[in-house]
């Protein structure tokens, strides 16, 4: 069963769909699920609703995970380049612009961290009085921009989003920004943090080499932090949803391994 409501983000001063997946027993019974944050939403359920013409099918990887979760997704702003600036934590070097096809008068990122103060200060409350939720277990879990503002999620609130998973991170978008955060912060009360990248990744100008140095460089860093992570690069693996749904039940079960 799937949900939708809207909700404004005060911050930013727009409203935005929110899209909740509830499990088929919820109605049935009194028990408090885990929830789990996606950004992106029009392309994590039905594959009529994706900008490409197919989804991840979240509710399919739920369940092939053999998890119970509740699964919140947050439509991205669709609206020219809103979606960079509000998965962006900080506003990217121009150049970014340019191998991206973007004009350089416009700044990409810089809205990010009122995007997640959002879900974490609005939204989450929202969801935790509208549902039974596990209040102090949290996941969060995007690929590309989304796997890039997951982790800087991570950063900033260690001790609510402590579940992590990020997809074919677009670090490179900021890669100095995000390394001195991740560097710098307490991750102790990380529970889980899976982070990948394919060898086949290909946004603009921007392909496999670039991902790969991007993400191989942000694992150099992570691995001096001491939590309990993993790293992977998939052979063969685009920068698409099918290549995400494919090895999403395997990492969500990597996600809640062993509790």
């Amino acid at each position: 069963m799937v949900e939708e409501f809207t909700v404004k983000i005060s911050s930013l001063k727009r409203s935005r769909k929110i899209r909740v997946f509830l499990p088929n027993e919820y109605e049935n019974n009194d028990k408090k699920y885990r929830v789990l944050y996606m950004h992106d939403a029009q392309n994590l359920f039905q594959d009529e609703d994706s900008f490409f013409g197919t989804s991840w099918r979240i509710l399919d990887c739920v369940k092939k995970s053999g998890l119970e979760l509740i699964v919140v997704g947050i439509d991205c702003n669709g609206e020219g380049t809103k979606r960079f600036d509000e998965l962006g934590p900080w506003i990217s070097d121009k150049r970014i612009n340019e191998g991206l096809f973007i004009d350089k008068s416009i700044d990409l990122g810089g809205e990010g961290e009122q995007y997640i103060d959002f879900i974490v200060n609005e939204l989450k409350p929202l969801i935790d009085n509208k549902y039974r939720t596990v209040k102090s277990d949290t996941a969060m879990a995007g690929s590309s921009s989304g796997g890039l503002i997951s982790t800087y999620a991570m950063c900033k609130y260690p001790s609510i989003f402590n579940r992590v998973a990020a997809l074919s991170n677009a670090f490179w978008l900021c890669q100095k920004e995000i390394e001195n955060l991740a560097e710098k912060c307490d991750l102790t009360n990380v529970k889980r943090f899976y982070f990948d990248v394919g060898t086949k990744e290909q946004t603009a100008t921007f392909g496999p080499d670039v991902y790969i140095d991007s993400n191989i460089s942000f694992k150099n860093v992570i691995e001096k932090k001491g939590l309990h992570y993993r790293f992977e690069i998939v052979e063969g693996a685009e920068h698409n949803e099918v290549a995400w749904r494919e090895r999403f039940p395997e990492i969500l079960k990597y996600l809640y391994q062993g509790e």
